[in-house]
């Protein structure tokens, strides 16, 4: 049996941000579409660049960025911290939101 890796906790991280993002863009969208208000276009578009690089990192997760956890496994460690930290952003943020 294999241990959980750090690429592999990433990626399922990656996802769940994704995921929230995707909630967050909903609401936002449909808030600005009953109000109009910048902030919730500056918000949508946030959300937008952020779910755009959460994708990108899937598809490096899978492709090339493997090759590197595996030559160095701090690497690896460290843009788990990251996604981690990236998580609890946007889960306080999507929680905010849906209150």
């Amino acid at each position: 049996m294999n241990p959980v890796t750090p690429t592999a906790v990433g990626i399922l991280i990656t996802g769940v941000n994704s995921a929230l993002l995707a909630v967050l863009a909903a609401v936002w969208l449909r808030n600005y579409r009953e109000f109009g208000s910048t902030l919730l276009l500056g918000l949508l578009g946030f959300s937008a660049v952020l779910l755009i690089e959460n994708l990108v990192s899937i598809a490096f997760f899978f492709s090339s960025m493997r090759t590197l956890y595996a030559m160095d496994p701090l690497v690896g460690q460290v843009v788990l911290g990251m996604r981690v930290l990236e998580l609890l952003a946007v889960s306080l943020l999507t929680y905010a939101t849906l209150k």
